[in-house]
């Protein structure tokens, strides 16, 4: 795209019926063009997807569909389902027992193709964040014949024996804002994001504020956070599902994830049959390097036709 094309403008959201809910999306570029799907984490709204990184894709003759999971965002609030109890849950799952949960990955992977269907996209290359990357193991694993090709960023297949997050992530995940008003929650926000954060890349703090208000301000939903935690905790180990997954793979991660340790993306890589590893030196978890990731998931579906 040259300096005097203008730049497309965010599209508006709108509400697609799939899997016996409403989930909000947006569509950017060509729908004549290849789809890349983006799926975003834990708790995480479509808008986390950075705007940049959506362009990127579009100005290389892509269409990109990001949207926000069940319980997240403006989709549909799965308040029919239990809020289960986040510590007796941890514990129930450290010792092998069942969670309580409301639904699982496999039902979110099913919302996923499902919304392909309800926008007419038969198959597209499938990009997911952390939980996101899960969904999209899931959902290439269940729904092969959707999946063109898969990139799973600082994700894991959820197997047992993997390290888990370190002492200051953990605590940093548990802990809570002292109250409930918007500066309370930025500013907590803020902190949590700063332990998550990716060293190796400069941060730019103003912007951060700017992106949590934002989500802040277009939706909250505490229990379905809970709930979605609840999802991946209920549904475990997916090491079996990794065998299942015919479509060309692109595993990234960071080497400095406090959340989600390496040894999940190598063990990820590892269990997907042909699948590539790229290591971002100084990378957390977050979005902060996502040129390189854009440069990355380019170069892996560019030949995949």
């Amino acid at each position: 795209m040259s300096a005097n094309q203008p730049i497309e403008p965010t599209p508006t959201t709108s509400l697609a019926y799939a899997n016996g809910l409403q989930l909000a999306y947006e569509s950017w570029g060509d729908p004549a063009n290849p789809t890349v799907l983006l799926i975003m984490g834990l708790g995480m709204q479509l808008i986390a997807w950075p705007d940049d990184f959506c362009r990127t894709l579009v100005e290389q003759g892509y269409r990109v569909v990001r949207f926000d999971n069940r319980d997240c965002g403006l989709s549909t609030k799965v308040d029919s389902a239990p809020v289960p109890n986040m510590l007796l849950n941890a514990l129930r799952y450290r010792v092998g027992l069942p969670v309580v949960a409301g639904y699982s990955l496999y039902d979110m992977a099913d919302d996923t193709a499902s919304l392909l269907d309800a926008l007419g996209i038969f198959r597209a290359h499938v990009v997911g964040v952390s939980m996101g990357g899960m969904i999209g193991q899931t959902l290439a694993a269940r729904h092969p014949d959707r999946v063109l090709s898969l990139t799973s960023i600082m994700s894991s297949t959820g197997a047992r024996n993997l390290p888990g997050p370190t002492v200051e992530a953990t605590l940093a995940l548990l802990s809570r804002p002292r109250k409930n008003d918007l500066q309370s929650l930025i500013e907590h926000q803020v902190k949590v994001f700063g332990v998550f954060g990716s060293p190796g890349f400069k941060r730019n703090e103003q912007e951060l504020r700017t992106n949590i208000e934002r989500a802040l301000r277009r939706s909250r939903c505490a229990r379905g956070i809970i709930r979605q935690l609840a999802a991946i905790m209920a549904t475990g180990d997916r090491s079996r599902d990794m065998a299942h997954i015919k479509a060309p793979t692109l595993v990234i991660h960071g080497d400095k994830d406090p959340l989600v340790p390496l040894a999940a993306g190598r063990d990820t890589a590892a269990k997907i049959p042909g699948a590539k590893l790229k290591i971002i030196e100084g990378m957390g978890h977050d979005m902060a390097p996502w040129p390189l990731m854009a440069e990355a998931i380019l170069e892996h579906i560019r030949p995949i036709r």
